[in-house]
């Protein structure tokens, strides 16, 4: 090898970064030793299917975010408020700002990490091998990662106290004559009057299922049943990434098109209710006004990072078990379509059964809308007690929920488990099925926290801190100018043509360039001058359960700029040889 002045790197190494030696330096009469034979590590394994990629991306970014996460921010920033009697819409904007991000960010993001993996072949920690100074990345990605795992299974878990609760000939929340209703308990919805009244579905989430307490000072005591949801669905995350990705692949067959089947179901349902136009106009009528408030860009952002799973290594962990030559480029254009389209299709779904409790309950959809992330758990099985055969409405609909939850949690476990995995593959590899499983333990065990009388709060503030908001924008921007900026743009373009056979279009490269890393900070910078107390309802969190959030946020955020301190100060050497070994290496290529 000629003088190149640049590094390269070994892959299957997880923490070796070695330099080019000059040929000019070798003693070509030297006599080489003998390398110690490595043990042989198992294979680490690769899709089997044609379709196991696609699959697998599209379970793990359709998930509970579409139908939990984006109808609920359409309701508060977007949508529209529709008078009968005046024929006015008073709109939102929501949708504008969506998919304005998507074009910019969303689709470019999902092509970078996609196709990072598939050319490199390593988890989210090992392909920052390539810029090692800015592998801070990587490991904020993997701590966003495992908060994530801890909160957002806990939806899952609620939706199967639901779907549980379902298999009987009358719903529990379908009546006022339980032990946990109260006297201010009602159940006929066309009551004109209810002020100072309570839902049997309102009491059925706060007093059965949660027993909620007045505040985080109050934790109260564990609530057993959703310990058991929640160990379920840990068991069931378990059983779906043990055997490794051949058999995710024949998972995921089932768990990406089973939701597509009941939201067909339920949307001929919906849409044949009386007043479900007024909510599907409510859903997609916009207002450029509301275009000036930072927090419809910041929530349509979060949006699309959150649904998309950007950020959090997982698509690098999905890409990275691709054969080298995959289409990834069409590939993820394909998946990106189908998100977005089953978003939309979500709400109309959502929002039709809304429309239609407007019309029973005589009250605006906007109202009924803004029921915040309990909008699945609240304003639908309110409806559906206003159906023939409730019960079957319900098990659909929580059964739905339930599949589209567990292949995004366990793809994002995935890549969580790969990350390390490659990272430690002598330790960790022959040990994957035991690693998985304490995984899913200590995860379990944090998550109880979220599952006691007074967990509702502290799942807020798992949700509003640790994995979504300015920390995952945060990531993000590092993450884009990473490999546009230090690595390179055009050379990461030439590293895609080698694999698919020709260079995708130029706007994506503009959108790691510019757009994509401007849209990320200046979200952010608006979202940090603005930010409010959180608050769950009237309640306002305490400023020590801020702190806490602050702490969970931070726990990614500082490893960015941490590591790049580390690694300049322990990397020995002058300046210019500091700057070989941390920069840019020569190539990534797992086939060069």
């Amino acid at each position: 090898m000629g003088k190149t002045g640049q590094s390269t790197v070994d892959l299957n190494s997880p923490s070796e970064v070695k330099q080019a030696v000059p040929f000019e330096e070798l003693n070509h009469n030297m006599t080489l030793p003998t390398e110690e034979k490595k043990p042989e590590l198992p294979d680490r394994g690769t899709w089997k299917g044609k379709f196991d990629f696609l699959l697998s991306c599209i379970g793990y970014a359709i998930g509970l975010g579409n139908v939990w996460r984006f109808p609920y921010l359409c309701g508060k920033n977007g949508g529209a408020t529709f008078n009968r009697k005046l024929d006015i819409i008073i709109s939102g904007a929501f949708l504008i700002p969506y998919f304005t991000t998507l074009i910019f960010a969303g689709i470019p993001l999902f092509l970078l990490e996609t196709a990072l993996g598939q050319y490199t072949s390593v988890g989210g920690l090992g392909v920052w091998k390539l810029i090692p100074m800015m592998k801070g990345v990587g490991l904020a990605a993997a701590v966003l990662s495992f908060w994530l795992n801890i909160y957002y299974i806990i939806i899952i878990a609620w939706a199967l106290y639901y779907l549980f609760s379902s298999f009987r000939s009358e719903l529990p929340w379908q009546s006022c004559d339980n032990p946990w209703n109260t006297e201010s308990c009602f159940s006929n919805y066309s009551l004109p009057d209810t002020t100072n009244l309570t839902s049997a579905v309102t009491e059925f989430w706060e007093r059965n299922m949660h027993q909620l307490t007045n505040g985080l000072e109050e934790p109260g005591e564990l609530r057993w049943p959703l310990a058991g949801t929640l160990a379920l669905a840990w068991v069931l995350v378990y059983f779906s990434i043990w055997k490794g990705v051949e058999w995710t692949g024949k998972v995921v067959y089932f768990s990406a098109t089973y939701p597509y089947f009941m939201l067909f179901i339920l949307f001929f349902r919906g849409v044949t209710l009386p007043g479900a136009k007024d909510g599907v106009l409510f859903y997609i009528t916009p207002d450029f006004k509301k275009l000036l408030r930072s927090e419809v860009w910041l929530d349509a952002a979060t949006q699309i990072f959150f649904s998309y799973g950007l950020g959090l290594g997982s698509l690098i962990a999905l890409g990275s078990y691709n054969p080298f030559n995959n289409n990834v480029y069409r590939d993820a254009v394909i998946v990106c379509c189908i998100n977005s389209f089953t978003s939309m299709f979500a709400g109309i779904v959502i929002f039709s059964i809304v429309g239609f409790m407007s019309y029973i309950t005589k009250k605006p959809v906007q109202e009924l809308a803004a029921s915040g992330p309990g909008l699945a758990f609240l304003a639908y099985p309110q409806a559906v007690t206003q159906l023939p055969m409730s019960s079957l409405w319900a098990i659909l609909f929580f059964s739905m929920l339930l599949m589209l939850g567990l292949d995004s949690q366990f793809c994002t476990v995935e890549g969580f488990i790969t990350a390390l995995i490659d990272e430690y593959p002598t330790i960790l590899r022959k040990r994957k099925k035991v690693f998985i499983l304490i995984v899913c333990i200590i995860s379990f065990i944090i998550g109880l926290s979220n599952i006691t009388q007074g967990g509702l709060y502290v799942f807020k503030l798992f949700d509003y801190y640790s994995a979504s908001g300015m920390c995952l924008l945060f990531l993000v921007f590092f993450e884009t100018i990473s490999i546009a900026w230090f690595y390179g743009a055009d050379k990461f373009y030439n590293n895609i043509e080698d694999m698919i056979g020709y260079r995708p279009c130029g706007w994506w490269k503009l959108c790691w360039l510019y757009f994509t890393p401007l849209i990320c900070l200046g979200v952010f910078t608006f979202s940090a001058i603005e930010m409010t107390p959180l608050t769950l309802g009237k309640y306002v969190y305490p400023a020590w359960g801020q702190g806490i959030g602050w702490l969970m946020a931070l726990s990614s955020m500082l490893l960015i700029p941490g590591y790049i301190i580390y690694m300049f100060f322990s990397t020995k050497g002058s300046i210019r040889q500091a700057r070989l070994i941390l920069g840019p290496v020569l190539s990534i290529c797992r086939h060069c």
